[in-house]
Parts: C-alpha cells; structure tokens; sequence
C-alpha cells in the first residue's frame, strides 16, 4: 500500500517509535482525514493504525496482547478495536505532544469517569463544523437554543465545548444556552426564527415539555423548527426506546419528528439523524458491527451487534473504538442504535434494548 508518500513498511520499521517519521505522518494525516472518502478512507484508517501503533502505547499493549502482528493489517476488519473501557482506566494519547484539553463525560459517584486527551482542539473544531455543515449546511444562518443542565453542570464536557462554539458563531442570531430558566426558553420560542434548533438532553427536552408542551404546541412554536434530542436521562427519568421517546416528544411539542445526534465523549465526530432513529456519518467516521459472542468478528448489515466506530478525526487518541452499544447497519449504510449491553455504565448514549 502506498500512503501519500509512506509505504507500509516504511511505518513500521521498528518497534518503537520514531518521533521524527511518526510526527511527519501525523502532519501527513491531520491534512487528509477531513479529504475521506469511499475511495479513500481504508487507505487513511490502515495509515492511522499503523500510526497509532506505535505512537499509542495503551493501544500497542493491547494489539501486542492480542498477538495481533501489525504488518499484516490490510483490510479494515483486519483492525484491532480498542474497549471504550480504556479511556477510564488508561490514559489514551498518540504522539508525544501533552493534551491541551481533556474531556470527561459524566458518571456517578461509583464510577470513573472516561477521560479523552486532545493535544489538537483544531481538530475537533473542524470535525464537528464540518460534520454540520454536511448535515444541516451553513451553521452562521441558525438560532441555536440549548437545553443541555446536566452537562453545563459539571466541566470537561465535550458537548457543551462543541454546543458553545456553535452558539458564538450565531450568538447574533439569538442562540443561547439554558440551565434552569425555562421560562426564558419558552420565551425565545414564541420569537419564531426560521432555522432555529432546540437542542437538548432527553430528560431536559421532557421537563420542558411537561412544563410548556401544551403551550408549545398550540402555537405551533416549534412549526420550523428542528428539536435534536442529545440521549441520556441522567437518571432523572426512567429510560424509553427510541422511538417512543420520539412519538412522546412529537405529541407533547407538536414537533413533526425529532432529530438526534450521536456522539460521545471518546469521539471527536458525531453522526445526526434527520428524525425515526437512522444515523448517518460524516465521510470520515465509519459504523462497524462486531459479533456479540465474538467480538473479533463482524456481522453482516441487517444484524444486531456491538457497534464498532472508525472516527478517523481521534488522531490525538484512538481512532479505533469498540463501545457498548448495540445496533445494526442498514444497506444503505446508514445504522440505528437499538440499545446497550446490560452491564454498561449508565451514560449519555444510554439506551434500553428495544
């Protein structure tokens, strides 16, 4: 394989790392991964294993444990994919560059949390306004109204770091965030603006709808508007399958379908669903479903599995993430989340399995 300018071989050539060839590869790849695509993207991810390989020691220990012989990797389902459990107990980080940012997502007392080292903000600033910009177009003509409490709560969050960049782009437009003051949403509401955003927690979203729905719809406030649902009760409510969290939302904010965003803390790169629970992915962040009782092997589209995301944008960390969700690809490659291993930390992406 050849790799803008690198042969395979020449990636490996020991091992241990090189600092000199792995930061040019690094600088190679920081320019490519937002150029993927279908012709493309095995060719970048083999790159970026090979890198990762030996500018990641957690992820090296864990091929090396694996037996896994890293020469041989030539096929996507080839890749080693690290547990989401890692970013808790290890620290993740590729290079020798020290993090400018970690996140945290959230937990309880009785659980670590998971912790994502980012040395490059620039990346994540471009993955996610790239991944918008694909999905929804220019994010400079939006209002964006954000209901996210729980995670304005607490630091480190990727979300309110991505949610808040966003509102300073249309701050003119009226966007804001909001903790408690309902009253101030429903407000803002009534100032109908075409391309408005309600994004919020699922439980937030149902609060506000209990408190305000009535009104909401009546008045058809959310008429042109998109409401994006985040995931996660955060334990304040009982948890509901998709879909009749979706038909609950619609009914009690007249809203005629509800959005979602699927990302998470371990992720620079979030897919979005334009409503009935199927996701779809910017062109350099790729679903993979692994085999429930094998978790080596994957299964074919249609099938219920663990899902496995390729998020080419995690340069900094591991771009190679088995989760602890379950779901299925569709054939035209689009995937639904159909809910979570059973004994997984609650979480945002939190989900009962339908």
């Amino acid at each position: 394989m050849e790799f803008i300018g690198f042969s395979s071989s020449l990636l490996l050539p020991c091992t241990k790392y090189n600092v000199k060839l792995g930061q040019i590869l690094y600088n190679r790849l920081k320019k490519e991964i937002f150029t993927a695509n279908e012709s493309n993207f095995t060719d970048l991810a083999l790159a970026l294993f090979k890198f990762q390989y030996l500018a990641n020691d957690t992820y090296k220990a864990f091929c090396d444990n694996l037996k896994i012989n890293p020469i041989a990797i030539d096929k996507l389902n080839k890749i080693p994919f690290l547990p989401i459990e890692f970013f808790k107990t290890h620290t993740i980080l590729s290079g020798k560059a020290a993090a400018k940012k970690t996140f945290t997502s959230s937990g309880t007392t009785a659980s670590m949390v998971s912790k994502h080292h980012v040395s490059d903000l620039g990346i994540y600033e471009q993955s996610f306004l790239k991944s918008f910009e694909i999905f929804y177009g220019d994010i400079r003509k939006y209002r964006i109204l954000a209901l996210l409490p729980s995670y304005l709560e607490r630091n480190g969050s990727s979300l309110v770091f991505m949610v808040n960049y966003l509102i300073t782009l249309t701050k003119n437009n009226g966007s804001a965030f909001f903790l408690k003051n309902t009253q101030e949403l429903f407000e803002a509401l009534k100032n109908k603006q075409p391309k408005t955003i309600l994004l919020g927690v699922t439980y937030a979203l149902l609060d506000f709808a209990d408190e305000y729905g009535k009104e909401v719809a009546e008045n058809n406030l959310l008429q042109n508007a998109i409401v994006m649902e985040t995931g996660g009760m955060k334990g304040k409510r009982q948890e509901l399958i998709k879909t009749e969290l979706h038909e609950l939302l619609c009914c009690k904010l007249g809203a005629s379908k509800i959005h979602s965003e699927y990302g998470m803390t371990e992720l620079l790169s979030q897919a979005y669903s334009h409503g009935e629970g199927i996701f779809k992915c910017p062109p350099w962040m790729k679903i993979m479903v692994r085999d429930v009782n094998d978790p080596l092997h994957f299964t074919q589209n249609g099938k219920t599995g663990g899902i496995n995301v390729i998020d080419l944008a995690n340069i900094n960390s591991c771009s190679f993430i088995a989760t602890r969700d379950l779901g299925k690809i569709l054939p035209d490659n689009s995937f639904e989340i159909l809910g979570r291993f059973d004994n997984s930390d609650i979480r945002g992406c939190n989900l009962l399995i339908e």
